[in-house]
């Protein structure tokens, strides 16, 4: 049995290029969840054509509730919700995943991308892992890695798919549209992206094979803001110490402990900015 995790987020999605697209609630966004599902439908589709016995999706972007369920592909079963252990790569952790996709990923903090971003939408404006910048990408890449599965699939802007050769070369990437700047993008229409998709999936499922874990710590995190004040909302949790004006930095033994750490810290650090003032 070959099972295939697909990681949905959602600013890297077909025709998706500004925050009203992304925004639980607006009328953008309820338009744009039918391409998101449409890409998400075609990855399914492509694994199975592919070989793949099983696919889950993890729903990763901002209240973790936007596919539409009722438009999902029947052979697939989604996992939505907020507050999961591992977050945006959850159900990894179990020993079944033989493969992982990141659909509808985007680029990292401070770096060029539509929409790119960090976690935060805005007051992280970069990110790094042992020296190297560090997009979700990245991220959850160092984290799957720990259990043994390989990321081989990225959709997402063209950009997205230059960052994922930097922590995934081995990886399938899909380009559903060009990169203009942060809120403009060159976007393929859904029918065209969706058969893009679908072919990439396809070739990528033979990828989907489990090897030994990767032990690669310790991990040090540096994370870098906008503003000096949260720094001192960062610096709370415990290991989190200044090493710059507006930086903070932490080292832990795993890439699993790092990335919780790094939830807490951007939890924290969202509490501590005011609308206009950020």
């Amino acid at each position: 049995m070959r099972k295939i995790l697909i990681s949905a987020d959602m600013e890297g999605a077909t025709g998706v290029t500004w925050p009203a697209d992304v925004l639980p609630g607006t009328e953008q966004w309820q338009r744009c969840r039918h391409m998101f599902t449409s890409d998400v439908n075609a990855a399914v589709a492509g694994f199975l054509d592919g070989g793949a016995d099983q696919v889950l999706i993890n729903e990763a972007h901002w209240t973790m509730r936007n596919l539409l369920l009722e438009q999902l592909d029947e052979r697939a079963q989604m996992l939505t919700g907020r507050h999961k252990e591992l977050s945006m790569v959850e159900g990894v952790q179990h020993g079944d995943v033989d493969g992982i996709a990141f659909v509808g990923y985007h680029t990292g903090a401070g770096t060029e991308g539509v929409l790119a971003h960090t976690y935060l939408a805005n007051s992280i404006t970069g990110v790094w892992v042992n020296g190297e910048p560090a997009s979700e990408g990245r991220l959850n890449a160092l984290v799957v890695a720990e259990y043994g599965v390989p990321v081989v699939l990225v959709t997402g802007d063209d950009r997205t798919g230059v960052d994922a050769r930097g922590y995934a070369p081995q990886a399938v990437t899909v380009a559903v549209k060009d990169y203009v700047s942060r809120y403009a993008a060159v976007c393929r229409p859904p029918a065209r992206t969706a058969a893009d998709i679908r072919a990439a999936a396809q070739q990528a499922a033979p990828l989907a094979v489990r090897h030994e874990p990767v032990q690669a710590g310790p991990f040090t995190v540096e994370v870098e803001f906008d503003a000096w004040h949260l720094v001192g909302a960062a610096t709370v949790v415990p290991g989190v110490e200044r090493t710059g004006e507006r930086r903070v930095a932490y080292t832990l033994p795993t890439m699993y402990a790092a990335l919780r750490a790094f939830k807490a810290v951007t939890t924290l650090v969202s509490q501590a900015v005011e609308e206009q003032y950020g």
